[in-house]
């Protein structure tokens, strides 16, 4: 029942990830034209929402280039020359975030590897 209760809203947190993406992109675009005051705001609203999104049990799948490719977390969506002998196998680039949900992916890290 526990599970159940902790998992029930995974479509609506699957649906919330579009909006935070959209918000990343803005704070990008903003931050590369804009003023100061817009993106403090947009800035401040981002992290209320991603705060509330957390206390849900909403985590950020963690990842960086040079890490180890995981099936679990990661999903390749295509490879490249690695740019160094140390990459070849590796993460060299993080396309999407990644989340999960308590202990559950909901969306895979989608990355470029080296080969």
């Amino acid at each position: 029942k526990m599970e159940f209760a902790q998992y029930a809203n995974t479509e609506m947190m699957i649906a919330m990830l579009s909006v935070l993406d959209d918000f990343e992109r803005a704070i990008k675009e903003i931050a590369k034209s804009g003023n100061e005051s817009d993106l403090k705001g947009v800035e401040l609203i981002y992290q209320k929402f991603k705060n509330t999104l957390s206390d849900k049990g909403l985590k950020t799948v963690e990842v960086n280039a040079g890490d180890e490719f995981n099936v679990d977390f990661h999903e390749a969506i295509t490879s490249i020359p690695a740019p160094s002998e140390e990459l070849k196998g590796k993460i060299v680039d993080v396309v999407e975030t990644g989340y999960q949900l308590h202990d559950r992916v909901i969306r895979f890290a989608k990355v470029v590897t080296g080969n």
